[in-house]
């Protein structure tokens, strides 16, 4: 599996510097595409049967920075499974209510029943990664233990992995995926905003100022994946400059999870296939 050469599950570190934005050069588009389909087909008969069964949930965190995809992975990647099994959530900056709890609160209640996958766009690692670039939590309404504590983010880091593995000890597989999209193509994406009438509703001018805080998010980015990737709950540094190759590695880590989590469907329940007899003399009765 192609997307294993970009996972990091805690044995080894991160550098943003050394990992590629853009497809191999091995990777042909047409076969990749095919290969996504493919890929998509295996997932959906999987996930009916994880839908069935019931006792497993799979929560996909993705992260990026503005531009690099997250919105049209979704639409092309989970659009292709039943949307009765599937929940996604985007988290935007948190409202007045949400802040008033602890920031794992919205996430909490927006966890798919076992049986579903979750896709949260955006997620629990915003209260790393943003907030940690901007320095937010000095102005948070909470005690100055707290706020002034030196070791905030690495305490958070901590309640992050023991989150995901409460979870995993739960019935819940956590996946996360960064977009490691190229400063060229943001910017070219950007511009498209701009020039293209139908990507204006898409246009954020504070979205391009964050821009200059690059190498701070690189290493915001760097520290909550060095700090959270677990066996149980891994990161995958996707390339995101070509949607399609993306789109394949993200398939990819779909259908090896979901395979991992080897969903059936569940025996008839003994007291319903005791009646099954006859319920099958009566549909053989011709109707009055």
């Amino acid at each position: 599996m192609y997307a294993n050469e970009y996972r990091f599950d805690g044995s080894s570190k991160l550098s943003l510097r050394a990992m590629p934005t853009g497809a191999e050069p091995w990777a042909k588009k047409k076969e990749c595409v095919a290969q996504t389909e493919a890929n998509l087909a295996q997932c959906a008969i999987l996930q009916e049967k994880l839908y069935a069964a019931g006792l497993e949930g799979l929560v996909i965190a993705i992260q990026a920075r503005d531009a690099a995809g997250k919105d049209s992975l979704v639409k092309k990647v989970f659009g292709k499974l039943n949307p009765a099994a599937l929940e996604v959530h985007s988290f935007k900056a948190p409202s007045k209510e949400e802040l008033s709890h602890d920031y794992l609160w919205r996430l909490n209640q927006k966890l798919p029943a076992r049986g579903k996958i979750g896709v949260f766009n955006r997620s629990h690692y915003e209260d790393v990664l943003v907030t940690r670039v901007h320095q937010m939590e000095k102005g948070y309404a909470m005690p100055a233990r707290v706020t002034e504590d030196k070791d905030f983010y690495k305490k958070r880091f901590a309640q992050l992995r023991n989150w995901e593995q409460y979870l995993y000890e739960n019935g819940y597989r956590v996946v996360k995926v960064f977009l490691n999209v190229s400063k060229e193509e943001q910017r070219r994406r950007f511009l498209d905003r701009m020039e293209l009438p139908e990507k204006h509703w898409k246009l954020s001018v504070g979205d391009m100022k964050e821009r200059a805080l690059w190498k701070e998010y690189d290493a915001a980015y760097e520290d909550a994946v060095n700090h959270t990737a677990t066996q149980e709950s891994p990161w995958y540094v996707l390339p995101a400059d070509d949607k399609w190759y993306t789109r394949l590695l993200m398939s990819e880590i779909l259908l090896e999870v979901l395979t991992d989590m080897s969903p059936e469907y569940p025996p008839l329940d003994p007291a319903e296939a005791a009646k099954v007899p006859q319920a099958m003399a009566e549909l053989e009765e011709p109707l009055e």
